[in-house]
Formats: C-alpha cells, structure tokens, sequence
C-alpha cells in the first residue's frame, strides 16, 4: 500500500541576524565633531568679514582691497569645509541608520511600520524626508528598547528635539545663505554675515543633538544585544476556549 507523500516544506529565506553599529556610531561620531568644528570656523569667518564690512559701511578709508578678499576667502573655505563634512556625514548616517533598522526586525519586527529599504529611501523623498525617516528612528528605539512593547519610548524627547531642530535648522541656514548670497552693499554684507553665525550656531545644535541620538541608540542595541535578551512578544488576550464553560459570568438562561 503507497503512503502519500509529505507536503514538501517550504523554503525559508535566511533569517535576519544581529550586526554592530558601532563601528559605524564611531565614525558618523568623529564627522559630526567634523561638522561642528566648520561651523565654528564659520562663525569665526562671518565675524571677521562683520568687522571688514562695518569698517567700509562706516566709512573707513584704512581698508583695503586684501581685508575684504581675506573675509571673502575665509567665509568661502569654511563653507566648503563644512559641505564636505556634512555630505560625508550624510552618506554614513544613512548607513548607520539602516544599520540600527536590520536589528530592529532581530528585536521586534511586529513594531516596525516600514521596512528597512525605507531607512535608506525615505531620506530621498521630498516633503515625506520630513517625516518618514523620524517614524523610522521611533520604530527603531522602541524595539531597541528592554521591553518593546511598553508604553513610553526611551529616548523619544531626544528624537523629537533633534527631528525639530534638524529642521529648524536646514531652513533657517537655506534662508541666511540665500540673504548673504543677494547681499551687495558693505552694510547688507554686514547683516548677512551676522544671520550667517546665528545660523552656525543652530547648526551647532542639531549636529550635538543627533550626535546624542546616535551614541545612545547605539549604546541602547548593544546593550540589549550584550544581554542577549530575546525579543519580547505581546500578551495574548485571554480568550476562553471555544465551547468551554464561561467563568466568572452569569449563567446561561435554560440551562
């Protein structure tokens, strides 16, 4: 007599596993304070073209042609300094940051509302690049959490207020840059070069803020890999068993 066969079992893909981001915490880190130190010489370069550009705006005849191609140079050098350290930055936050969204789908991957080709291409998506890539790292922080499925998320208050300051910031540099740009007038220039250090100084404090963003999501995946702590799963609802007596209601009526 022939048996039926088996039902073949299906072919599982490989399953996700831990990857450090330390690695990776540790040089987005060291460009960050790359990013902090351009726009410190930044500031420094808008305070000098300031003082150039008060001396002609008041009338100063002792100052020459080389000053104000000297302030011209400065602000320019710094600015390309910090280009290229924010563009570097940019390129291996994202990779970090996809990095700490892998290990979210190890952690809790029922707490993750997009998948982790998002954490790269939300980034890349106008207008949405303002909120996508922050449901993300709220995501990622609640499964890199002891308990996942607990009420409050650590570290929420630090990712609000770099999200917020991120933006605050992009917009407000974009504007002050714009305004110094269009400047033509000693007097103007002057002016400019002033919303240009306030500008530094905001951009000073996003760049501290996600520096503490990511050296404590980081700190936060380690330690909860080091633990070995396996990921939590939900409660189950407490749903009596089908045709099973009821407890703690009222009698059925006839019975």
């Amino acid at each position: 007599m022939a048996h039926p066969s088996l039902p073949r079992r299906p072919m599982l893909g490989p399953l996700p596993v831990l990857r450090s981001p330390i690695g990776l915490a540790h040089a987005v880190t060291a460009l960050l304070a790359v990013v902090i130190v351009a726009d410190v010489l930044n500031i420094g370069a808008a305070a000098y073209m300031m003082s150039v550009m008060g001396d002609l705006a008041s009338g100063g005849e002792d100052v020459g042609v080389g000053a104000v191609n000297r302030a011209d140079w400065a602000v320019t050098s710094t600015t390309g300094l910090y280009l290229l350290g924010l563009l570097g930055t940019a390129t291996l936050f994202i990779i970090w940051f996809h990095r700490v969204r892998h290990n979210a789908e190890v952690f809790a991957p029922d707490v993750q509302r997009r998948t982790p080709g998002w954490a790269i291409g939300g980034w890349f998506i106008p207008f949405a690049n303002l909120f996508i890539p922050r449901g993300i790292a709220k995501d990622v922080l609640r499964a890199s959490q002891p308990d996942p499925y607990a009420s409050e998320v650590r570290h929420r208050g630090l990712l609000d207020a770099w999200w917020g300051m991120w933006i605050a910031s992009g917009i407000f540099t974009q504007f002050v840059t714009d305004r110094y740009n269009e400047a033509s007038d000693p007097q103007a220039i002057h002016d400019a070069a002033g919303w240009l250090m306030t500008g530094s100084a905001a951009d000073i404090v996003s760049a501290v803020l996600a520096l503490l963003f990511v050296r404590r999501l980081t700190a936060a995946q380690n330690e909860k890999a080091m633990t070995g702590r396996q990921p939590l799963q939900p409660p189950a609802p407490q749903y009596p068993a089908a045709g099973g007596p009821v407890t703690g209601g009222s009698p059925v009526p006839g019975a």
